[in-house]
């Protein structure tokens, strides 16, 4: 439940802390003390727009924070601790700030959020009744939410969202497979060449690379020749032994002189040990290449063949032979699409039937329950209406079954209602004033609220059009919500106020020639008075007195027989 709200500087309030309790909360006052500008900064800490019109003259910006108390709410503690919100002794505390160019901040329990991460966690904790949520029972998809929330059929409603899910997605799958199919059977005779022409060149990757090394050794086989057989006889040397390797027995000898003198010396012997064998070593492979070098014009005109060949399908098909490659395979992939089609189309559309069974059997399921919650909902307001000044209503659920089930079920859900006598049933966005709609949310809340997880229910002019005995059976419909939920009521009636367990009064006054709004928790002869002002006579005149205690004593003697 909401145990404090705190503003600052916001609208015509400079600082305001505004102490709530269980049960029913009323809070009144005179007209323009300020009533609707609390209210609009709740909304503004429950996530609501944030515009700097709001900050007060004078002051850099707006700050509404809110205390509130979680106890035996599990799912609040574990959506906090999953965006990374520290809870202690079960309360939240909701912070939210506006800065002069209009940006807000928000906080829960001192932990910088986003707006939306404050809106998600506020709905978890408040609902919020004002003329503006009486309007959304115009929309045909809130009907249908309260109907099914009545039904208890969230289960059924995601079956139902899922299968249909499915059933698009398979008729999507086969709608792709019979494009795909089509296009390729299009282009058939194109990609049965593409194939051929691929396949037949019998590609390798790298193959290019390997041509282009081969064909410059084929060019140059006389030149690769004469220049290897040139390093083995500058090595070895001919018939008058002047190569390098003959000539280096002067250097044999000198080595061997040198370790006969100093023995120190072998590592000497050892270095020219390996360059000896290594130059010997070069100069046979030298020779062996000189003489393998092979004079081959035919391979040279088949290999530049193949690099012409080559050429020509990466021209057309890819920039390397890799890419060549993969468009063969490919057009192999959209051909066997053409054949395999067939066999995939009959899965897919077996595939579809189980979906689309799927869908119906868990649309009939829901569309029992429904029309099974229909009857009770109706008959359920019905016996409400009456209390709320509507003498002759009567509420009706209509359910218009479609051609075919949607997302949202097989039926799309309208409330009807009869508001005069002799007049038949129309749907409510028709028939219903803003204070006729006000009434019927009221109802639908009263009737939904065991249902509700949510603890604060904040009502803002539910008493609009309505007075007298009726203003009397709303402030005690009210009260029994209560009785399940902490309901905060901003009333000009009072029979509303008078049914409250804890009366807030709202007032002004100027302030360094300021106008500054404050509140205050009104008990005895104090709530005497104010029910006396509210009933439109004078607050200090016993006449008008007498009248606030006697309303204030049937609502007490109402509550010990109730």
């Amino acid at each position: 439940m909401l145990a404090e709200l705190r503003i600052r500087t916001f609208a015509i309030i400079e600082s305001l802390t505004l102490p709530l309790a269980p049960g029913l909360n009323v809070l009144s006052g005179e007209t323009g003390a300020g009533k609707s500008i609390i209210v609009g900064a709740l909304g503004l800490l429950l996530g609501e727009r944030g515009h700097a019109d709001v900050i007060r003259t004078g002051a850099e910006r707006a700050t509404v924070e809110g205390t509130f108390e979680v106890v035996d709410r599990p799912e609040i503690l574990a959506m906090l601790d999953e965006r990374g919100v520290d809870v202690e002794e079960r309360t939240v505390m909701l912070k939210r700030e506006v800065g002069p160019a209009g940006r807000t901040r928000a906080w829960i329990n001192g932990t910088a959020v986003t707006a939306g991460v404050l809106a998600e966690v506020g709905r978890t904790l408040v609902n919020l009744h004002g003329q503006h949520e009486a309007q959304t029972l115009l929309d045909p998809d809130a009907q249908r939410r309260i109907l099914d929330a009545y039904a208890g059929a969230t289960e059924l409603v995601a079956q139902v969202r899922a299968a249909h899910a499915e059933l698009a997605s398979a008729r999507q799958a086969i709608a792709d497979l019979e494009t795909r199919r089509a296009d390729a059977e299009q282009r058939a005779d194109y990609l049965r060449h593409v194939v051929q022409d691929i396949d037949g060149a019998k590609l390798t990757p790298g193959e290019d690379v390997r041509l282009e090394e081969e064909a410059r050794r084929l060019e140059h086989a006389e030149e690769l020749r004469t220049l290897a057989a040139s390093v083995a006889s500058a090595l070895e040397g001919g018939s008058d032994g002047e190569g390098v390797l003959p000539g280096l027995a002067l250097v044999q000898r000198a080595l061997g002189g040198l370790q006969r003198i100093d023995a120190s010396l072998s590592a000497l012997q050892e270095l020219y040990d390996t360059a000896y064998y290594a130059l010997d070593e070069l100069a046979r492979a030298a020779d062996r290449y000189a003489r393998q070098v092979d004079l081959d014009p035919e391979r040279l005109a088949d290999v530049q063949r193949r690099r012409d060949l080559l050429f020509r399908l990466t021209k057309k098909y890819g920039s390397t032979i890799e890419a060549v490659i993969e468009t063969g395979a490919r057009a192999r992939r959209e051909l066997d699409l053409v054949d395999s089609a067939g066999f995939d189309l009959r899965q897919l559309q077996a595939r579809e039937r189980a979906a689309h069974a799927a869908l119906a059997a868990a649309a009939d399921a829901l569309t029992a329950a429904r029309a099974d919650a229909a009857r009770r909902l109706a008959h359920a307001v019905d016996r409400l209406l009456p209390e709320l000044g509507l003498t002759h209503g009567h509420f009706a659920v209509a359910l218009e079954r479609r051609d075919e089930p949607g997302p949202a079920g097989a039926e799309d859900v309208e409330f009807r209602v009869t508001l005069n006598l002799g007049l038949d049933a129309r749907p409510l966005a028709r028939v219903a004033s803003g204070g006729e709609l006000s009434r019927v949310m009221l109802a639908l809340t009263t009737i939904l609220a065991r249902l509700d997880r949510v603890d604060t229910l904040v009502f803002d002019e539910v008493d609009a059009g309505i007075g007298g005995r009726v203003g009397l059976q709303v402030g005690e419909m009210l009260r029994r919500v209560a009785a399940h939920h902490q309901v905060f009521a901003i009333s000009h009636l009072p029979q509303i106020a008078a049914c409250a367990h804890h009366h807030i009064v709202v007032s002004k006054d100027a302030r360094g020639g300021v106008t500054a709004a404050d509140v205050r928790v009104v008990e005895g002869d104090e709530r005497v008075g104010e029910i006396a002002r509210m009933l439109g006579g004078d607050p200090e005149r016993e006449v008008s007195r007498a009248h606030a205690r006697a309303l204030l004593d049937r609502e007490q003697s109402g509550r010990v027989t109730a």
